[in-house]
């Protein structure tokens, strides 16, 4: 239901915007430019779901082999009773818990590419549990608000984005992206966990909580140390060697067990393929409407508007340049991609807004794409509270993006 209400609210915002745009400024290519933008998402829309097949075939038969070599059994028992707290509608002998945890640790690492099949196993798995077929089930939520909020502890692509913008330093925004990025996850946890009343100060779950918040101080601590040219490097050689470890151990325990690899492989494989076909439609249906909201000038006079407001209220409005970003990066990964881009190419990567524009984007994930594609992935209409806690988990994560740009650049 939630859905539907999204998708009617995209395109009747973005109508009247049109009409406002036509009837008080004369614009008369506004609606040319909606027309123009319908046909081009759904066409966004298809290929993005054909570019993540391939995608989805590699890690979806990389899974099948990890999960029959016993690795993901393994990742649940290191993890395991953290996760029956925050999950405790989800069964602990379910194999989701191996997958949500494998996607976790991609979306930290910022590898997007190894996230989306993960949580979309994830998402089929929770479902196998799911009474209500049509319903979203809490550990559904919780699983999405997460990944909406994404904890990304080494944004590799933002950092190669500012370096092919010749920045100074490249990486000078991975501590501030860390620490916008830890509260907007928070936020998302602290959310769900109201709504289902889960008690986080059980604890178990206040051990895990500390010990997670010991990592990314960890992190924070260990890079502050490194010289700034050296962040960049470091950074890319982490991600890239543990995702590499993480495949070579799935196929030598794989073979420690006598595992058939490549058959198995293959068989995980398919999976991966039937999914990228089945969220076409859904994608292409919300790209679209997002597409109209965006032709139509509503995000840029939102803008607009709040910097009038701010402005009025006497605070500092360096952060309203950025702005577009982070109001894009709930709707589109690829249009606030381009918002980040715009803005660097406008100011410079090392001004303020650019600066806080790669903040932004690095901070949650797509809110809007993940509930199209993962509830769509199992055919979930009925969202119920899921939106509402993603979008307060991206609130928080810009006003702390801002907060801390502020902190680190703002002098």
């Amino acid at each position: 239901m939630a859905l539907n209400y999204i998708w009617i609210g995209f395109f009747l915002i973005g109508f009247l915007f049109a009409l406002v745009q036509l009837l008080v400024f004369g614009d008369t290519t506004v609606f040319s430019n909606i027309l123009n933008s319908i046909f081009s998402s759904a066409e966004s829309g298809f290929t993005i779901s054909i570019g993540l097949t391939g995608v989805l075939t590699l890690w979806m038969g990389l899974l099948k082999v990890g999960e029959e070599g016993g690795v993901i059994r393994l990742m649940t028992r290191v993890i395991g009773p953290f996760f029956r707290r925050i999950f405790p509608s989800l069964p602990a002998h379910s194999p989701a818990h191996g997958s949500i945890m494998m996607n976790v640790a991609a979306n930290m690492l910022g590898l997007d590419n190894a996230a989306t099949p993960t949580g979309l196993k994830a998402m089929k798995e929770m479902q196998a549990e799911n009474p209500h077929k049509d319903r979203a089930s809490d550990a559904q939520i919780m699983f999405l608000v997460l990944n909406a909020s994404g904890l990304t502890m080494i944004p590799v692509s933002i950092m190669v984005y500012r370096a092919q913008f010749h920045a100074a330093n490249p990486a000078d925004i991975f501590i501030p992206i860390l620490i916008s990025t830890f509260c907007a996850n928070m936020a998302g946890l602290i959310s769900v966990s109201i709504a289902q009343k889960i008690n986080l100060f059980n604890k178990v779950i206040l051990a895990y909580l500390l010990g997670l918040f010991s990592i990314v101080g960890g992190i924070v601590w260990y890079f502050s140390t490194l010289p700034q040219e050296m962040i960049t490097t470091a950074s890319n050689f982490a991600a890239s060697f543990i995702i590499i470890t993480i495949i070579i151990s799935f196929i030598l325990l794989a073979m420690l067990k006598k595992v058939n690899v490549y058959e198995t492989f293959i068989e995980g494989a398919k999976e991966g393929f039937s999914t990228a076909i089945r969220i076409i439609p859904y994608l292409v249906a919300m790209l679209v409407a997002i597409g109209i909201f965006r032709a139509s000038g509503a995000l840029d006079l939102i803008v607009k508007g709040i910097g009038m407001f701010f402005a009025w209220l006497g605070f500092d409005t360096r952060f309203v340049d950025a702005l577009p970003t982070a109001l894009m990066k709930p709707l589109s990964g690829s249009g606030s991609r381009g918002m980040m881009v715009d803005t660097m190419t406008a100011f410079g990567a090392d001004s303020f807004a650019g600066r806080l524009a790669c903040a932004f984007q690095g901070t949650t994930d797509t809110t809007f794409y993940i509930l199209a594609v993962y509830f769509g992935s199992v055919g979930i209409k009925n969202t119920r509270y899921a939106v509402v806690c993603g979008l307060i988990a991206d609130v928080v994560g810009a006003l702390a993006a801002i907060f801390v740009a502020y902190l680190f650049f703002g002098g």
